[in-house]
């Protein structure tokens, strides 16, 4: 992992929104995962890049910013879709139809789990717990979540997912 880059990948802007939080927590440390989704919403991904950015930033060593971005599942190291729709995967999501929905979403989408759609609008992914198993099968998508999920209900998914790519 090289520390040197000919342009930074962290702008003026993110390192603003980063450095807003330093007098918000009791260490530079404690803004690791905050600042992670702060490049996240920015990027749409984690670069590798931006881990020595950020580190130096943090006054952490690369690896420890790391050790944090690769334990949480939600970030990526490529940008995803400007939305992103988490059909989740958990026990009591697939008993009760969570894979069956994933399918329809991915068909409906032309896409696989973990692909992107090819105008870049939409991301689906599979989530291996949204912590909703009283409403399985559950879904986040976007900024919403979908309880009680069906494979009836996914063409009204995909359209709420389309409008939210464009902004509505």
């Amino acid at each position: 992992m090289s520390t040197t880059s000919a342009e930074p990948v962290l702008t003026p802007q993110i390192r603003a929104e980063i450095e807003a939080f330093f007098p918000r927590y009791p260490t530079k440390q404690a803004v690791t995962l905050p600042a992670l989704h702060v490049i996240n919403e920015h990027l749409r991904c984690v670069p590798m890049g931006a881990i020595p950015e950020l580190a130096a930033m943090l006054e952490l060593s690369p690896a420890q910013v790391y050790d944090t971005l690769s334990f949480y599942g939600f970030f990526r190291s490529e940008p995803g879709g400007k939305v992103r729709a988490w059909v989740c995967r958990s026990i009591s999501c697939a008993l009760r139809g969570g894979e069956e929905v994933l399918a329809a979403l991915g068909d409906k989408l032309g896409v696989a789990p973990g692909e992107t759609t090819p105008d870049g609008r939409i991301t689906l992914e599979f989530g291996e717990c949204l912590g909703l198993c009283d409403f399985a099968p559950a879904m986040l998508a976007g900024c919403r979540v979908h309880k009680n999920m069906s494979v009836e209900r996914v063409d009204d998914v995909a359209a709420e997912l389309r409008r939210q790519a464009d902004g509505g």
